[in-house]
């Protein structure tokens, strides 16, 4: 058996990612909110492929690590493990555990996330792929001692997201586990959902086929699976014909990779989260 686990893939990029992992004869888990989500997810993927609910709140880091230990539980090995969901908040929200919302959904769960499968992912030389964002650009700066627990802006927690998988990569190097991470483009696809007008401007920009979804899923896929990436680890990638990229120059050095490591075992080792 040959198995993938995947988040956001209830809609989105991740949706295409896991039809097309379903496809290719992976079977999926499933890590999202909502069971009924995946119950359409299961139906629309159809025969063949089983399709496995790991229901938690991306936003509770004790809720992620839960997920992780019912993974871990469930399956022999994880092949592949798609770190994809994400938020674009445009309001600062704190989560139950006094952290900002998009820091804790979009950097600190696929971390908590892939630190618990760490053994798992290493047993199955398993490939690791995170969603990024162009949006990382946009950082200013990043201090590890502070970009954890202040409010922080889209393209911060996506910068923080290729540091992570530049520093996985370093630290499972010898162990067959890839970690590599993507620029996914623009996508339409859950385009400002918390915006009142994102619904409509999200169909015009589908009638002049602007923000193809299916463009931005294939790089993922690709990472996923192509055996072009055979052995390849450390690399940010383009959804422009799988280009690589440099890490966003605030988060680029070794250094400010290790301390943001380091700075968040030790905020889930208080939080009694750590793997």
């Amino acid at each position: 058996m040959t198995t993938a686990v995947i988040t956001g893939a209830t809609h989105g990029l991740g949706r295409l990612v896991a039809l097309d992992l379903a496809r290719r004869g992976f079977d999926l888990g499933v890590v999202a909110r909502s069971a009924a989500k995946v119950d359409e997810l299961r139906a629309a993927i159809g025969l063949g492929v089983t399709v496995t609910a790991f229901v938690a709140d991306l936003s509770s880091l004790r809720e992620v690590r839960r997920a992780a230990d019912a993974v871990d539980a469930h399956y022999d090995r994880v092949d592949v493990l798609v770190n994809n969901a994400g938020i674009h908040a445009f309001s600062p929200r704190l989560t139950a555990d006094g952290l900002p919302e998009m820091t804790a959904v979009n950097y600190l769960a696929p971390w908590a996330l892939t630190n618990a499968l760490r053994a798992k992912l290493i047993a199955s030389s398993a490939r690791v792929v995170t969603v990024a964002s162009e949006a990382s650009r946009q950082a200013r700066g990043i201090d590890p001692a502070t970009a954890l627990t202040t409010a922080s802006h889209y393209g911060r927690t996506k910068l923080m997201d290729i540091m992570f998988s530049q520093e996985l990569a370093r630290r499972l190097a010898g162990t067959g586990v890839t970690s590599n991470c993507c620029d996914p483009g623009f996508n339409t696809t859950g385009l400002g959902r918390e915006l009142p007008f994102a619904g409509v401007l999200e169909k015009v920009l589908h009638a002049v086929r602007i923000g193809d979804p299916a463009r931005g899923a294939s790089i993922i896929t690709r990472l996923a699976t192509d055996p072009a990436f055979e052995g390849v680890t450390g690399g940010y990638f383009s959804v422009r014909d799988a280009k690589p990229l440099r890490c966003p120059e605030p988060g680029r050095d070794e250094a400010v990779q290790r301390a943001l490591w380091e700075a968040t075992e030790e905020l889930l080792a208080r939080l009694d989260v750590a793997g």
